[in-house]
């Protein structure tokens, strides 16, 4: 029986974990042995004693459980100096930002991890509980919101008092993909007018839905990717979206961006001259800050000013609801493995040819095997 580990998260501002109670509870029900590390939980308030009431056991040690796992579970990658101690053939299953960690893959290569990327996992309706980038990106666009309302000087809704009324906020979302129509919804329950903005026509009516203009602007052909990313523009495309967005900036008390291209730069979709049109004390929040930023001026991890505006560029926004973006996170990864698990036989088998497998797998046996992230790379590790 493969046994399943959490070490702690050590990355500098992660909060979330890759084990809530529940999910322990579920793999406890299957028959699957879980070695959790002491205080794993403690960022979202989750007890060691929660996690052994729902069948999970605490390991003496971190190294207890490197030494004693098949499958580890994290957030983020292990740290540069823990790589080289995880057994060879071990799998890794977490958030690995394969495109940009390049230096992390090769050390994962290096040590014969066979490492799964979350990020990698199909947009398919077969796969969708174990889509870790669409539960994380919803908790974002709810979050992106409140940090807006927090720091603008007005109210969202249209309030009637005797003292006078007062007209409701003006919200532009730019990116109606998950996080963006999370945030939307978001913005409309606390009464704020909102409109958004998306490359794809073809999520205009899931904008309207919420209640929300979609703001038009002719580009001529656009399109998604088979991910249900946005396609890339071409350079007069961007400038004739950048000219459309500067009018609706220019009257929005708050932006909220939200474009990324997947596996390459964000575009810079908020210039400094869009931001010149906005008024004093008016809010922008980059989610796409870690990625290249949507927001000329912006700066990972910081709140800036740029302009006479505020931009917030604040990094690992879905941490910031710990519990809950640990929650649905620890779900995915149950799902996730759930999909390999033989319930006659009480184990684990990883199935090569099963498209979860092959989407999700980075490196094997001491070679990177994703051909998309091969390609990326220019099939300069491990060889093809």
């Amino acid at each position: 029986m493969m046994k399943v580990g959490v070490p702690r998260e050590l990355s500098p501002g992660e909060t979330r974990v890759a084990l809530s109670p529940e999910s322990a509870a579920r793999f406890a029900r299957l028959g699957v042995e879980v070695l959790f590390e002491k205080g794993l939980g403690s960022n979202c308030n989750w007890e060691d004693a929660l996690y052994e009431k729902a069948g999970a056991k605490a390991a003496k040690d971190r190294d207890q459980i490197l030494a004693e796992c098949d499958i580890l579970l994290r957030v983020q990658n292990a740290p540069p100096d823990e790589i080289p101690k995880l057994r060879e053939g071990v799998f890794q299953v977490c958030f690995l930002d394969p495109f940009r960690n390049k230096e992390g893959v090769e050390a994962l290569r290096k040590a014969g991890v066979s490492a799964f990327s979350m990020e990698m996992v199909p947009r398919s309706t077969y796969a969708q509980k174990m889509d870790a980038l669409s539960s994380q990106h919803s908790i974002a666009g709810y979050a992106m919101v409140l940090l807006a309302a927090d720091r603008l000087d007005r109210v969202f809704p249209m309030m009637m008092t005797p003292a006078g009324n007062i007209g409701p906020a003006r919200v532009f979302i730019i990116g109606a993909g998950v996080a963006g129509l999370q945030a939307i919804a978001t913005a409309k329950r606390m009464g704020a007018r909102v409109e958004a903005f998306d490359t794809r026509p073809v999520v205009e009516e899931q904008v309207r839905s919420l209640g929300a203009k979609f703001v038009k602007i002719d580009l001529g052909e656009t399109g998604q990717t088979e991910q249900g990313y946005a396609k890339e523009l071409t350079e007069e495309q961007k400038a004739l979206q950048l000219a459309g967005m500067k009018k609706v900036c220019s009257q929005s008390d708050v932006v909220i961006t939200t474009a990324q291209l997947f596996g390459r730069p964000a575009p810079v979709v908020v210039t400094k001259d869009m931001l010149s049109s906005m008024r004093p004390g008016a809010i922008v929040v980059d989610y796409a800050v870690e990625s290249g930023g949507n927001v000329e001026g912006s700066k990972p991890g910081e709140e800036v000013e740029v302009e006479g505006v505020r931009v917030l560029g604040f990094k690992n926004i879905p941490g910031r609801i710990a519990a809950d973006a640990s929650r649905m996170y620890a779900n995915n990864l149950y799902y996730f493995l759930e999909e390999f698990f033989d319930k006659e036989e009480k184990r684990f088998r990883f199935d090569p040819e099963n498209e979860i497998y092959k989407a999700c797998l980075i490196t094997e046996g001491g070679k990177v095997v994703n051909p998309m992230v091969l390609e990326i790379y220019g099939k300069e590790e491990g060889g093809a």
